[in-house]
């Protein structure tokens, strides 16, 4: 545990507390999100003033997110934190190289479709989950 002056259950509180802070700030940016690429189809027919108020306001909240991440990593034990690290570097590696590859793919028009930002998410998220699950078989 990071802090080993506290009791073993306020710290399950603690990281209670701080993944719930992360599922909200998550939750707020996903709503963000859809609000910045629904909006201008749906609800006020592509105005660029309002596209560029909810993609900003995309951005802050993402930034928010970011923040509860860190602060919900430091609130890890080392274990659980070696677990992340190591699925996070999974995903940014198959990320880097996949999407490189994709892109090229695209740009050499190997592939009949472009290459979209949406798969490469996909793909990145399913490796950090993946690499989730086998540190956790790993470590426990």
């Amino acid at each position: 545990m990071n802090d080993s002056s506290n009791s073993p259950g306020d710290w399950a509180a603690r990281n209670r507390e701080n993944t719930r802070k992360l599922g909200i700030w998550t939750l707020a940016w996903l709503i963000t999100m859809a609000i910045s690429v629904f909006g201008p189809l749906l609800v006020w027919d592509s105005a660029p003033l309002l596209t560029a108020l909810a993609i900003g306001a995309n951005v802050l909240v993402g930034f928010g997110m970011i923040v509860a991440n860190k602060h919900h990593l430091h609130g890890l034990d080392e274990m659980h934190q070696k677990i992340q690290l190591e699925a996070m570097a999974l995903a940014l590696g198959v990320g880097l190289v996949a999407g490189l590859a994709y892109s090229t793919a695209d740009i050499t028009n190997l592939i009949a479709f472009d290459a979209e930002i949406s798969h490469l998410v996909i793909v990145i998220g399913l490796t950090y989950g993946i690499g989730v699950l086998i540190g956790r078989r790993k470590y426990q």
